[in-house]
This record gives C-alpha cells, structure tokens and sequence, in this order.
C-alpha cells in the first residue's frame, strides 16, 4: 500500500472517531421536542374535555332553573353542584333561566385554570 493511501484511511477512521456520539444527541434533542409536544398535546385535550362538562352542567342547571322558573336559582345552583361546578351567575326573565357555571380546569403547575360555560332555557317562541 502506498504511503497516501494509508493517510486517506487513518484520516477516516479519525474522522468517525470525532462523529462518534452524534447520533446519541439527535436522539436526545428529538426526544425533547417530543416530550414538549406531548405536553402540550395534553393541556389541550384537558380543556376540550372541561369545556365540555362546563356546557353539559350549564345546560342541566339551565334547564333545571327553568323547570322551577319563579325561584329557578336555587334549583340551577344545586343541579351545578351535583355536575362538580359552580354557578356563577344566574338570571331568571320571566320563564327564562340563563345560568353561568366554571369548572377546574386541567392542572397545571404555573396556574389555576377554570372553564366557564353560559346556557339559557325556557319555553320556546310562540
């Protein structure tokens, strides 16, 4: 073998040597996005799914402050708090009920979240 042939090997075997590990630090750089990601993936999912019991709450305290329309208040308030929320604002229109209700929201460490949700019931037009 000749003397330059030898050096162009030696050069990349040196070559790999100093690569060595790189893969190692994509994977882990990878790993991190994927992890922030997921993370977020999650927080949103938590609040579609709060979201959703807020409404179905609002809706079933609306509805029950209809039913009892004069004094529709203290039924809507009660409906709220056997569906895990609270009942924020309430206003009763005639044989109208429209309610407000927040629930917890997804935890998270930085801050308190809470869902709110509006609903309004009563008999239909006519």
């Amino acid at each position: 073998m000749s003397p330059g042939h030898e050096s162009r090997v030696e050069h990349r075997l040196r070559r790999r040597r100093h690569e060595a590990g790189g893969a190692t630090v994509l994977v882990v750089a990878m790993a991190g996005v994927l992890m922030f990601v997921m993370v977020g993936l999650a927080a949103a999912g938590g609040l579609v799914v709060a979201q959703r019991r807020a409404q179905a709450a609002a809706d079933l305290a609306a509805l029950a402050g209809a039913s009892v329309s004069p004094v529709g208040c203290g039924e809507a308030a009660r409906v709220a708090a056997a569906n895990a929320a609270e009942l924020d604002a309430c206003v009763v229109a005639g044989t109208e009920v429209t309610v407000e209700v927040s629930v917890d929201g997804p935890a998270v460490p930085w801050r308190s979240v809470r869902v709110s949700a509006e609903a309004r019931a009563g008999p239909g037009p006519g």
